[in-house]
């Protein structure tokens, strides 16, 4: 029977989950991959598997589509995997977690306290760390003697100048924890163990990587360690995302309690679920949708992202005193050539030289020969960086998945 790691990455609406092969390195394939999306909208589970015919379904529709929810979504995958999963022995289980504090610099065996800080954690990580917490007591009540690892978002960060960590509060404010954490991290991570095979000696350059998802941010990067990030204390902060606001004056917070009335749950549903791209256009929160509308609004609600996203990339570039090396990531940077066009464009300033049939085609290289900065569009694995990290705690601690 095959040994293998179970990972999971719960997002703000989504739930990955993957087997990979015990390595030491970061795995190339996974042996079993599937994920819930659209949860609490149009929920889908798919499946890909060696010797499984593929799984593509609903999960709901009309009315209880909207009533689906993660413990669903974590529910059916456990299910499934019960069901599907006969020919692996699941060793060990690897949790994506947004949201590691100033406790957690690096991955963790869990235990009862660390899920004590976890839980602790959750105001400063609402949309996800609850998700995650939840996919851990799940596989706890599968296999209770199952070791469990924490890999967290925040960890690629921690080693950042402080003063990039800082806010202009009073410092018992800092002592307290308030001070800027950056998310994105284990996506960072992998793009920056990866990058010197993509790009070669420009790696260890003045890098920007562009994670733009459903969930957006920027990266700056010297010598492949994190030197600055949009996001800050929370996931709210920075780029326009989907459904939440990015960087926002603090005064309107202000405004929406003490002139609107706004409770602060009231504040923190819009701020999180109800701004962004959807707030902005009335129409979606999804950039597929957006970019095939012809909404005036939709339109506007592009602009502003590319805007943030570019303005950003300035700031950043500010910070590494320049740049060589830009990187697109995540599922906008990825597969949304017309955006990473507009960003290139918005950028020319800072040497960029967009060859625009390699971005039409997603070329790993998207820039012209003899640009002064280079542009990649290189595919994340937060998975596989989980997998890895799982089996390096575990050996840390002297104890391998034949000993469990």
């Amino acid at each position: 029977m095959n040994e293998v790691i179970l990972v999971f990455n719960a997002g703000s609406s989504s739930i990955k989950f993957a087997l990979y092969p015990p390595a030491s390195d970061i795995p190339r394939d996974a042996l079993l991959r599937g994920e819930v999306s659209d949860i609490g909208h149009a929920p889908r589970f798919v499946a890909r598997a060696q010797q499984l015919k593929p799984v593509d379904e609903a999960l709901a529709s009309g009315a209880d589509a909207g009533n689906f929810r993660h413990r669903d979504a974590i529910a059916h995958v456990m299910a499934w995997l019960k069901r599907t999963a006969g020919q692996y022995q699941i060793v060990a289980a690897g949790h994506r977690v947004v949201h590691g504090g100033e406790d957690y610099s690096q991955p963790v065996i869990i235990d009862d306290s660390v899920l004590r800080t976890l839980d602790a954690l959750v105001p400063l990580a609402r949309t996800h760390e609850p998700h995650e917490i939840a996919a851990i007591r799940a596989v706890a009540e599968a296999w209770p003697a199952l070791r469990q690892v924490a890999c967290f978002d925040t960890a690629f960060h921690r080693a950042q100048p402080e003063v990039a960590q800082l806010y202009g509060l009073p410092k018992e404010f800092a002592a307290a924890g308030v001070r800027r954490y950056g998310f994105h991290g284990l996506s960072y991570q992998y793009i920056a163990q990866v990058l010197p095979g993509q790009v070669g000696p420009g790696a260890d350059g003045r890098v920007i990587v562009a994670h733009l998802g459903s969930g957006a941010s920027l990266c700056a990067m010297a010598r492949r360690r994190s030197i600055a990030t949009t996001m800050g204390f929370s996931t709210l902060d920075g780029l326009l995302m989907a459904t939440r606001c990015g960087a926002l004056d603090p005064g309107v917070v202000l405004y929406l309690i003490e002139e609107r009335g706004m409770s602060a749950r009231e504040v923190s549903d819009l701020l999180y679920n109800r701004s962004g791209l959807l707030g902005v256009s009335g129409v979606s929160g999804d950039m597929r949708t957006l970019l095939a509308s012809a909404d005036p609004h939709a339109r506007r609600a592009v602009d502003l992202f590319v805007y943030f996203v570019a303005r950003e990339i300035g700031a950043l570039a500010a910070a590494l005193e320049g740049l060589d090396v830009l990187v697109f990531t995540g599922g906008i940077g990825e597969h949304a050539a017309e955006i990473r066009a507009r960003i290139c464009g918005a950028c020319r300033w800072l040497g960029i030289e967009l060859d625009a049939e390699a971005n039409r085609r997603h070329a790993s290289c998207i820039t012209a020969t003899g640009s002064r900065a280079s542009a990649w569009v290189i595919p994340t694995n937060e998975e596989a960086v989980i997998a890895r990290d799982t089996m390096r705690v575990l050996a840390a601690q002297g104890t391998t998945p034949a000993q469990m």
